[in-house]
């Protein structure tokens, strides 16, 4: 796949970052135990902890959405849509899915995609191994940031990638 845009990338995990694996919170979307229609419908009951402000959160942070995920092209159709996201590409992953010496199966097809690009990168599996590899070969800017995938996407999790692009902004500025 390819991508051309001036934009961060952002790539965007689904289970554990989205899909938290403990039902929220009152307030913080969707509770387990309302079954909809569409979880039903998805073949997927976990999808109804999806949070719509995610969504909308995701979309005012600017930067050019990427599913990075093994729900494929499946999150266009199951996810997506319950966030109020447009179709977003979707990273076309190798076969083989090693933790070579620990570092993560997606480190190395994430940061050659994004060339020299700056991007993030939302998964609840990134380890130190990874940041120290992304920060050796990767030539742009990047944000490895950890989600709980027992919580979910927080407003701390949003407060530090806000924090890394005003970085970003502030140093193509200057």
């Amino acid at each position: 796949m390819t991508i051309r845009d001036d934009r961060p990338l952002l790539y965007l995990d689904v289970d554990g970052p989205l899909i938290p694996f403990r039902a929220r919170f009152p307030g913080h979307g969707p509770i387990v135990g309302t079954a909809t229609v569409a979880a039903k419908a998805s073949g997927n009951p976990l999808v109804e902890r999806l949070d719509p402000a995610d969504g909308r959160r995701l979309l005012a942070l600017g930067c050019q959405l990427v599913w990075a995920t093994t729900w494929m092209a499946d999150a266009n159709e199951v996810v997506a849509p319950r966030l109020g996201l447009p179709e977003l590409p979707v990273v076309d992953f190798p076969e083989d899915e090693s933790f070579e010496g620990g570092l993560h199966w997606k480190t190395k097809p994430l940061a050659q995609q994004a060339g020299d690009r700056p991007f993030i990168w939302l998964d609840d599996e990134i380890t130190d191994t990874d940041r120290r590899w992304v920060r050796t070969h990767h030539q742009g800017p990047a944000l490895l940031h950890r989600v709980d995938p027992l919580v979910g996407l927080t407003d701390g999790d949003f407060a530090a990638i806000h924090r890394w692009l005003t970085v970003q902004q502030q140093g193509f500025t200057s």
